[in-house]
């Protein structure tokens, strides 16, 4: 062998390395843009679910923006023993009086007076309804009407629905008639009674907005 053959020896093999680790490159390459292209796909599913759901929370946000409701007072209000009516063309009647007890808000606070009663109705389909009628006392004197009508719905397979819509009648001219000009809607609480405490029930004042 001559010296330009044993030249042409040395890159000729160096071309075939060459071509070897140009190879391996490229295949390395290919695999990597693959995955990469696999990743933005993935990104561009989770980007669009994360749209869609933001999508859906601003819509309900937006259906509900009109139904804010602010804490006006809590009450806890005492009651006496049923009087039963017994069987009527709506259901069974009980009649239950309101003997006193007490109510603290934010922005009002005092007593409940021993005048009213919850006229309590169960309905054929058992569901109950309350009607309950009393009055309530301010810290500074003023005297409101309270009318609140309650739902109370028993259910093996969900919670129980209990829910109220309260109607409320201040002076005019009092600092409370504001509560003469809005909407307010109520929760009622039935506690375990301790041996020694009066039955009461717990019941929350919201000013729907």
């Amino acid at each position: 062998m001559n010296f330009n053959e044993k030249n042409y020896n040395i890159d000729h093999n160096n071309f075939n390395i060459f071509k070897l680790k140009t190879g391996y490159t490229m295949k390395k390459l290919i695999e990597f843009m693959n995955v990469l292209l696999v990743v933005l796909f993935l990104a561009s599913l989770l980007s669009g679910k994360l749209s869609a759901q933001n999508l859906e929370a601003n819509k309900d946000s937006e259906l509900y923006k009109d139904f804010k409701a602010e804490f006006a007072w809590e009450a806890k209000v005492k009651i006496g023993d049923a009087l039963p009516v017994g069987k009527s063309k709506h259901g069974i009647r009980n009649i239950i009086p309101i003997t006193g007890g007490t109510f603290s808000g934010p922005k009002i606070k005092g007593e409940i007076l021993p005048v009213g009663a919850d006229w309590q109705l169960i309905r054929p389909d058992a569901d109950t309804e309350l009607n309950a009628r009393y009055l309530l006392k301010t810290d500074d004197g003023y005297i409101l009407q309270v009318i609140n009508k309650v739902l109370i719905h028993n259910s093996a397979d969900e919670p129980s629905y209990i829910k109220s819509v309260i109607d409320l009648e201040a002076p005019a001219g009092s600092p409370y008639e504001y509560l003469n000009h809005s909407i307010f809607l109520g929760t009622l609480q039935i506690p375990e009674i301790k041996p020694d405490e009066e039955p009461y029930v717990i019941i929350r004042v919201y000013r729907l907005m």
